[in-house]
């Protein structure tokens, strides 16, 4: 966050002058409206606020919000905001991106950007789909997923995004849905407190071309027994009674276990700060298909170097070793400067 002094905003002054232009009903109107809401309440200044995206529907975020932006090019706003976030490391700089933009093309910017730990705040909108492009099966759709480029049902096995975050060493990796913006608002309240970089997931429905995809999980009606509440230091129970919980074999295996069956101290607690990575990523899978329970929040939070300020200290400590730079005597010795 910038030095300078922080204004009091409120969401309008967060809000551009732009005409939403997503499909009526999509999911992104929601995470737009909890990010807009979310962030009066983080200190910071929209002209010291950063929104990158990609291509895709998500990627039309930038837009409506009353910040510096770029909506860039196909999968590369990793990239283009890892130099955003090294050059300036004063400003707040969000990614917006898709399933299609961030684990199709943009696969590699991605998680390089995660394995850095450039300090960022990464949101992918996951919607099983391309919806920009007209409904054809993206990196996470299921397999069998039947759609304008595989007609006959896709053969792919697909990603799960946050097993790819937690394996490229991610520092910060959670999941949140569309449904619920309070929820999404103290996940992006976390993500942005965190520094280095930040992955969150969302669940979002994208109700033209993949319409109900995550209902069985996310739907009011379905969350006290579909989704699993991540709290760090809390064990990890769920249920409409808080009748169930989660369990590690002596296999290392996780498993769902009614409470009445296994003492209580058997429970598995939460712990987002664990260094090992091997819990965190055995949480994410911890749903075998849509109609298995979902673990949702933060799954991993630890602190390692983040990126800028590593490369900030080599450029300081270079600076002292050569003394000031000398742009024009570099230019008139025929050669290269080096350490």
């Amino acid at each position: 966050m910038s030095t300078a002094q922080v204004a009091v905003t409120t969401k309008s002054d967060w809000t551009s002058d732009q005409e939403v232009r997503w499909c009526p009903g999509c999911g992104d109107y929601g995470i737009l409206l909890a990010v807009q809401t979310l962030m009066p309440e983080l200190g910071v200044n929209p002209e010291n606020t950063v929104f990158i995206s990609g291509i895709g529907c998500s990627s039309r975020f930038p837009y409506y919000m009353n910040t510096y932006g770029m909506h860039s090019i196909h999968g590369r706003a990793p990239a283009i905001a890892t130099g955003v976030a090294t050059a300036r490391p004063d400003l707040d700089v969000w990614v917006i991106t898709g399933d299609g933009d961030g684990l199709s093309i943009g696969g590699n910017h991605l998680i390089h950007a995660l394995r850095r730990n450039v300090n960022l705040n990464i949101l992918l909108f996951n919607n099983r789909i391309y919806g920009l492009t007209k409904g054809q099966y993206s990196p996470t759709s299921e397999i069998g997923k039947v759609a304008k480029s595989t007609p006959m049902g896709s053969v792919d096995a697909p990603f799960n995004p946050l097993s790819v975050a937690l394996g490229a060493e991610a520092s910060f990796v959670a999941r949140t849905h569309d449904l619920d913006r309070q929820h999404m608002m103290d996940t992006f309240r976390a993500a942005h407190a965190h520094k280095g970089a930040s992955f969150v997931e969302i669940y979002q429905n994208c109700n033209v071309f993949n319409d109900g995809q995550f209902d069985e999980i996310t739907k009011k009606s379905a969350r006290d027994e579909m989704m699993i509440n991540l709290v760090h230091g809390e064990p990890i129970t769920f249920g409409t009674d808080g009748q169930r919980g989660v369990v590690m074999g002596n296999d290392g295996q996780l498993r769902l276990v009614e409470l009445a069956d296994v003492a209580a101290e058997n429970i598995l607690v939460h712990d987002a700060t664990r260094d090992d990575p091997s819990l965190a990523f055995a949480l994410a899978r911890l749903n075998s298909d849509d109609a298995s329970p979902t673990p949702f929040g933060v799954f991993r939070d630890i602190q390692r170097t983040e990126y800028a300020s590593a490369v900030n200290d080599q450029v300081i400590a270079a600076s002292e070793a050569k003394g000031p730079a000398d742009l024009q005597a570099l230019l008139r010795s025929n050669g290269t400067w080096t350490v």
